[in-house]
């Protein structure tokens, strides 16, 4: 299964439309969103109904929690976890969260193949024990280019895209 993982949007529409038209192109799966989409008018009116697939999202620093939640409760594709998520894809334990800190405390946990976190804006993968933790960058493009990952959970490779070379 081909998945995408997206951080930090801040409501920068024309490089959502940029990665959706990727997504789409590339029959990426599944979408994992971790946190600072910001309005939650951009996950009802332009994420959801943009990607076919499973959202799975997480809460950010800079959102409307009450607002978002209840928006993505009516989207039958989203499922929002709150503040962490925690599952199994393909046999491999996740983890998201928008915060650095938690993803690294849980990556010494030795719970979990991949953990994804967002927050800092800077694209990053390091190995952690048995745990893979990657932050795929900032999709707004803020304080660094436009960035996404993608993982392929069969060959588990695990990259990351420049917005702007796709």
């Amino acid at each position: 299964m081909l998945l995408a993982i997206i951080s930090d949007l801040h409501d920068n529409l024309a490089n959502l439309e940029k990665f959706l038209t990727f997504a789409k192109a590339n029959q990426v799966e599944e979408l994992f969103v971790l946190g600072d989409l910001c309005a939650p008018a951009t996950l009802k009116h332009v994420l959801a109904p943009g990607f076919a697939g499973k959202i799975h999202l997480v809460y950010g620093n800079v959102c409307d929690r009450e607002t978002e939640m209840t928006v993505a409760k009516s989207l039958p594709n989203v499922i929002h976890y709150g503040d962490l998520a925690e599952f199994t894809i393909d046999g491999k334990k996740i983890a998201l969260t928008h915060y650095p800190n938690i993803a690294k405390e849980l990556a010494a946990t030795n719970k979990y193949d991949f953990i994804f976190y967002g927050h800092s804006h800077k694209p990053w993968i390091e190995q952690i024990g048995q745990t893979t933790l990657a932050n795929p960058g900032t999709l707004a493009g803020m304080f660094s280019k436009a960035t996404f990952a993608l993982w392929n959970t069969s060959t588990n490779k695990l990259e990351l895209k420049i917005l702007e070379l796709i």
